[in-house]
């Protein structure tokens, strides 16, 4: 099944002649999950032929415009196109103040339902839980209020071992209960642990969104082992101070991170304008952890499947 994050804009405030500010789609088994929305992003989910129809959910890390102000347009859009289905929007709670005025003024009557989530800011816990994607908030340390997100697909139900299916002939409701957890009674007395039947064919995969934070080891611990992180790295080593200043990190505080939480893969963005090649904040990253590479708009990140031997 799919996992992979489509980059939509990889720069920081001011967007470039060739990258926009930040947005990322998730496919996460063919549901696309939109993590922040920056001035461009419809642009560029038409540019890169992405079905807007099948984003329900949309994830905003904070209230400042280089991940918000593509919002209102993008849901003035949907509702030009005639959308139904319901969209789910998960924010800072002072948002939904300012999405209810913006379209009270500019659209006379959505044709859809808008479902506001308010996330606070400052806790760890799950968001959104559908079965088979969970996604829990990550404080982040802005100079506002910031929260990054964590997309876990959820483990199914284990496969069980048909040698034993045939050796024990488990009947439909055994194996069901089997799936389920339970272990297994023989006439004679003697139980099967449930371990011994069932296997995963895959692991879960998991893929964590920090945007515009300061270094933060607290983080560390919350995406321990992810397969695909992206932390911003706005900032060469060499401005460090400017980077603390206005609440942002270095490509070596983001790589720093990333080898500490036994992550697997490193996507580094929100590239300060100044910098008219990002290849210093590459280098800078990968010589802390080799598996990086910078974020490049239009980029797709696909995260295998990991089969289990």
């Amino acid at each position: 099944m799919t996992f992979s994050v489509t980059i939509l804009g990889s720069s920081s405030a001011l967007p470039t002649s060739t990258r926009f500010p930040s947005a990322h789609v998730l496919n996460a088994h063919e549901r696309l999950f939109l993590i922040d929305c920056a001035e461009g992003t419809q642009m560029q989910l038409r540019r890169l032929h992405i079905k807007m129809s099948k984003i329900n959910h949309i994830f905003i890390s904070h209230l400042h415009g280089d991940h918000t102000l593509g919002l209102v347009g993008l849901i003035s859009t949907f509702n030009l196109v005639g959308r139904k289905s319901d969209l789910h929007i998960y924010a800072n709670a002072k948002l939904e103040e300012n999405l209810t005025y913006n379209l009270n003024f500019f659209i006379e009557e959505l044709t859809f339902k808008l479902i506001f989530h308010a996330v606070e800011q400052n806790k760890h816990q799950v968001i959104y839980d559908d079965g088979k994607i969970v996604v829990e908030s990550l404080p982040l340390r802005h100079r506002v209020p910031a929260t990054g997100f964590l997309f876990r697909e959820k483990r199914g139900l284990p496969n069980i071992r048909k040698e034993l299916i045939e050796k024990y002939s488990l009947s439909l409701a055994e194996i069901s209960s089997i799936k389920n957890g339970s272990d297994l009674t023989l006439p004679d007395g003697q139980l099967i642990p449930n371990n011994d039947f069932t296997y995963y064919s895959s692991e879960t995969r998991a893929y964590a969104y920090c945007s515009d934070t300061l270094y933060s080891e607290r983080l560390v611990g919350l995406i321990r082992n992810v397969d695909l992180l992206y932390h911003e790295a706005t900032f060469a080593n060499d401005d460090i101070k400017l980077a603390k200043v206005t609440g942002h990190s270095t490509a070596g505080q983001a790589a720093t991170i990333e080898s500490k939480s036994g992550a697997t893969k490193l996507i580094i963005g929100h590239f300060s304008s100044r910098y008219k090649n990002v290849d210093l904040i590459l280098k800078e990253a990968k010589e802390i952890f080799e598996n990086t590479i910078a974020a490049e708009d239009g980029q797709v990140i696909e995260v295998p499947v990991k089969r289990n031997n």
